[in-house]
Parts: structure tokens; C-alpha cells; sequence
């Protein structure tokens, strides 16, 4: 990929170094754009292929990089040699390139990118992702189902509940019976003893306890997914840590077959995960009265998903408070014999600080979501280039998503942020709603001009410099989301659709479409439909859904 011209690089190296091409791939790289218009597409990275050679007396790296450029030779590809700092640069002929890219970009469409040779030596893999994890009737409230809360739903409903609220607002009722039922059991111990007594029953299978909490998971179920596709986001199964109650039983009688289960003085059982009694590294996995606990339902989860998927690789995405628990659980399943335990990742995110909707802190993603809609809604009413929508709430909402998705994804996921409605629903600067506004820009474009003009181009009429930074960067595309699957970082995607958009801005300034000739007409189309479409698979990936009018 980048339209073959690495590989031709590398089998040119290749035939020099006297090393296979696919060696050399990854070490040529898209230069990033630049000022300069004799900037070069690619570099060979002299460092990288030093570091295979263990010669520690090797030559002066600049030196071996211009004695390399001096046995290569430009050809009807590669129209320019040169070196840089510690780099061979290689210059692509430009109406090649033109071509070439945008003849890629349209005929692999969605899969641009994807065909790359970064990624032809990596396997197909199965990949299971554990992400959300929402609270049964809790409302996507932030943190994981605990056995207390459990319990405490259980009791509160006995108390509390009313069949006819939890029939037409399952979420919203079962929350306020758990505020009720917490405040009495902050005031009352015998009501924490029911709760407790509750998810006991709930382990030991009562039918009773069992057909109470099937209920309320049917019905928040229901509710998830209603509110996840308005994310767009659709699981293929719905399991928590609680699914596996029963599981978790049979996962204490394997640990204490193996040696691995130690009583405690109060009845309690725990895990010695370094084997020497450090404090830090046990994990208790058992209650006194022999209930399990998140730590051993998260071990049969574990267990269950590899007999049932035999997965690759499961990541793990949760907030980084949860960063010493995965640790224990991975570490203890490898302790049980679980060679596989190696295959599993977690990916912690940070905490956003500060969200808060007209009616005060934010408790519920339904209400950020609600927040957003209204929020946009009166931005397009203000601007007066907002055109008429058939359903404006619907573009709202991919809009404003789109400026969430943004804020949320443009530094590292560990990284907490405060957050602010005015910065995240800025039309200019690097923003969800830039990223809106120019890709359906684009799509106008298209729409006004389509039919005349996008048939064949002459190459020849882009290569102004605002053409060739954008070609530039569309062949750099594979790099980011090689970059991003490597390091599960979305950062490298945004930073990358970011910069596209405002290249896009100026060329669609400087580019003009009406009153060109039709042979420059047509070429510039061609470069406007192509970054929209990288524009388009590129938000996709990130969650986005493209919008074609605001």
C-alpha cells in the first residue's frame, strides 16, 4: 500500500542491501506534510537498519545514509533521491503519484488503507472486546456491577418497587429504588443484612432471587441497546461479570484443588498471587458467608470466553481504576495453569472532569446524549449557512457525537481532561463539528458539480502545492492505522483526519471548481471526492457517523 510505492522502494533497497523487501517495509515511511514543495514521500529510516546489524563499530549513520543514496538510482517511479537527518529520501514522480492515489482511493473505497502490505504479515486474529460494562439499573452510571448493589436492587425492590414503574421505565425506576434502599441502608443494618442475604441466595440458585434478577436484566438489556444505537454501537452478546455467579463457584473449587486458596482468620478465602505473602498481592476472591466476588466472577468470565471463543487476544476497556485488578486477574489465572492468560489486555481510559448538563453533573450517558442534541440544535439555528434538514435532531446528534468523539479520542485514552460544552462545539479549530462541516462541504461539491465532471482527469492539473500536500498526506493514511492498531490509541487517527480537513479548507479556497476549465474542474473534484472518502472511512472507524448536510 501507499499506492505500492513503498514496496517498489524496498525491492530497489533490496537488490542493494541484499536483503528481502519485506525487511525493509517498515522501515520506509510517508513523510509528513510539508512547506517546502520539494519535500520528498518517502524515507528510509538508516537507524532502523543499523540497529540490525550488532557491528557496534558501524560507520557514522549520515555517512552510511549518503553512501546508500549514492548506489540508488531514480527510475520512471522514484524521480528524486536524496538523504536527510539519519534518512535516504525518496521523491515519487508527481503526475504518478497523482494518479495513482486517487485511483486507489476510489476503487478500495472503505478498504483504503486496509490493503496495505504493513498489514500483510499480521494474521487474522479473534479478538474479544470487553467494553461498557453498564450497571444493570444503573443508567450507564460510571463503575462496574458490584455483588452490594446487587443486593441492594434485590432488597430495594421487595421494599420498594413498583411493577408498573419497572414495566414502562425499568433504568429510571430501579435507580431511584437503589438511592432509596442505599439511604435506608446507611441508617439501617439490617437492611445491608438483607441485601447481603439477597445475592447469597442469588449464588445459591433460589429460584425466587434468580427470576427477580433475570427481570431486571431483561429489561435493562433493553434499554442498553435503545440507548446504544443512538451510538451506533452494537454487541454481538450481552455478558457481565454477574452472568457467571454460578461459574465462580466452580473457579473456587479449581483454585483450592490447586493449593492456590487460603482461609483468612475472619472466614474469608484469598489468592497469594506473589507466592511470598506480600500484603500488596493478595486477592481475596470469597466472602465469609462463600459468595464470590467481582475479582473470581471476572476469572470465570475469563475461563468461559476462551472455551467458548478460543480468542486471540481479549482487550479489556475500562476506567484506569481498574488498572490493579486486571493485573490481579491476569496474574491469576496465569498462577492456575492458563497459558493464555498472556493474551489478555487491558486498555484503561481516564476521567473526564467537569460534564455538566443544563440540569446540573451528569450522572447518565442518556442525558449527555439528550444534552447534546439540544445543544447543537441551537448552534445550526444560530449559523446562518445551516441548511434545511430533513431531520435536523438526526444531524444534531451525528454532529454532536461526532464533537464528543473528538474531544474524548484526541489525546491519550489514559489521560483525564476537563471538560467544556463551548470548546467541544466549536465549528473551526480541531473539533467533531470541523470534521462534520467539512466532509459535508465536500459532499456538496459533489452534489453540484458530480454528474459533469467526475469521469476521467488529466493529472497534470494538480500539482499545485495545496494538490500535492494533500496527495502526500493520503498516501501516509496505512501508516496511522497501522500506528492505531498497534497501540489501540485513536489519537493518531484523529490527528490525522484533523489535519486532512484543514488541508481540504484551505485547497477548497484556493481550488476553485466553478469557472475552471472542465479538464481542471474535473481533477480537483476527483482530489475533493478522495479526501471525503478517506474523510468518511477514517470517522467510521473512530464512531463517527458522516453527515452530508448541516
Amino acid at each position: 500500500m501507499a499506492c505500492g510505492f513503498r514496496r517498489v522502494i524496498a525491492c530497489q533497497l533490496s537488490r542493494v542491501l541484499d536483503l528481502p523487501p519485506e525487511n525493509l517495509i517498515k522501515s520506509i515511511s510517508a513523510v509528513p506534510i510539508s512547506k517546502n514543495e520539494e519535500a520528498a514521500d518517502f524515507q528510509l529510516s538508516v537507524d532502523s537498519l543499523l540497529e540490525k546489524d550488532n557491528d557496534h563499530s558501524r560507520p557514522d549513520i549520515q555517512v552510511h545514509a549518503k553512501r546508500l543514496a549514492e548506489k540508488l538510482r531514480c527510475d520512471t517511479v522514484v524521480s528524486e533521491i536524496s538523504t536527510g537527518e539519519r534518512t535516504v529520501n525518496f521523491k515519487i514522480n508527481r503526475e504518478l503519484l497523482t494518479k495513482t492515489v486517487l485511483k486507489q482511493v476510489i476503487e478500495d473505497g472503505s478498504k483504503y488503507g486496509l490493503k496495505s502490505e504493513l498489514f500483510s504479515d499480521l494474521p487474522q486474529k479473534k479478538i474479544v472486546v470487553e467494553f461498557s460494562s453498564p450497571n444493570v439499573a444503573k443508567k450507564f452510571h460510571v463503575g462496574h456491577l458490584r455483588s452490594t448493589i446487587i443486593g441492594l436492587l434485590g432488597t430495594g425492590f421487595q421494599l420498594f418497587g413498583y411493577e408498573e414503574k419497572l414495566q414502562s421505565n425499568p433504568l429510571q425506576h430501579l435507580f431511584e429504588v437503589y438511592i432509596q434502599v442505599n439511604k435506608e441502608a446507611a441508617d439501617d443494618k439490617s437492611v445491608a443484612k438483607l441485601a447481603q442475604e439477597f445475592f447469597r441466595r442469588l449464588e445459591l440458585g433460589d429460584v425466587q432471587a434468580l427470576s427477580l434478577w433475570q427481570k431486571f436484566r431483561d429489561l435493562s438489556i433493553e434499554e442498553y441497546i435503545r440507548i446504544y444505537e443512538r451510538l451506533g454501537i452494537y454487541f454481538d452478546e450481552y455478558s457481565g461479570e454477574s452472568f457467571y455467579r454460578e461459574k465462580s463457584q466452580e473457579v473456587l473449587k479449581l483454585l483450592e484443588s490447586k493449593g492456590l486458596l487460603l482461609k483468612t482468620i475472619k472466614g474469608t478465602a484469598v489468592v497469594d498471587i506473589s507466592g511470598n505473602g506480600d500484603p500488596s498481592s493478595i486477592c481475596t476472591v470469597m466472602r465469609s458467608d462463600g459468595t464470590s466476588l467481582y475479582a473470581t466472577r471476572d476469572l470465570a468470565a475469563a475461563i468461559d470466553r476462551m472455551d467458548k471463543y478460543n480468542f486471540d487476544t481479549m482487550i479489556y476497556v475500562t476506567d484506569k481504576g481498574q488498572k490493579k485488578h486486571f493485573q490481579q486477574v491476569f496474574q491469576m489465572l496465569k498462577i492456575m495453569g492458563y497459558d493464555w492468560a498472556e493474551r489478555c489486555q487491558h486498555v484503561p481510559f481516564g476521567v473526564v472532569q467537569g460534564m455538566k448538563t443544563r440540569r446540573g453533573d451528569v450522572t447518565f450517558l442518556e442525558d449527555v446524549l439528550n444534552e447534546i442534541q439540544l445543544r447543537m440544535l441551537q448552534n445550526m439555528a444560530s449559523i446562518k449557512t445551516t441548511k434545511e434538514l430533513k431531520n435536523p435532531q438526526e444531524t444534531a446528534e451525528r454532529v454532536g457525537l461526532a464533537a464528543l468523539i473528538i474531544q474524548d479520542f484526541k489525546g491519550l485514552l489514559l489521560s483525564d481532561y476537563k471538560f467544556s460544552w463551548d470548546r467541544v462545539f466549536q465549528s473551526r479549530g480541531d473539533t467533531g463539528v470541523f470534521l462534520q462541516y467539512t466532509h459535508a462541504r465536500l459532499h456538496s461539491l459533489e452534489e453540484t458539480f458530480g454528474c459533469g465532471y467526475l469521469n476521467d482527469f488529466n493529472t497534470a492539473c494538480l500539482q499545485e502545492p495545496q494538490s500535492v500536500s494533500i496527495l502526500q498526506h493520503l498516501l501516509r493514511f496505512d501508516e496511522v492505522l497501522y500506528r492505531s492498531s498497534q497501540d489501540l490509541q485513536p489519537r493518531h487517527i484523529v490527528s490525522y483526519l484533523l489535519t486532512l480537513s484543514h488541508l481540504a479548507a484551505v485547497a477548497h479556497k484556493t481550488l476553485q471548481i466553478k469557472d475552471s476549465p472542465p479538464e481542471v474542474a474535473g481533477a480537483r473534484l476527483h482530489l475533493f471526492k478522495a479526501v471525503r472518502s478517506v474523510l468518511a472511512n477514517g470517522m467510521k472507524l473512530l464512531g463517527i457517523t458522516p453527515v452530508c448536510r448541516m
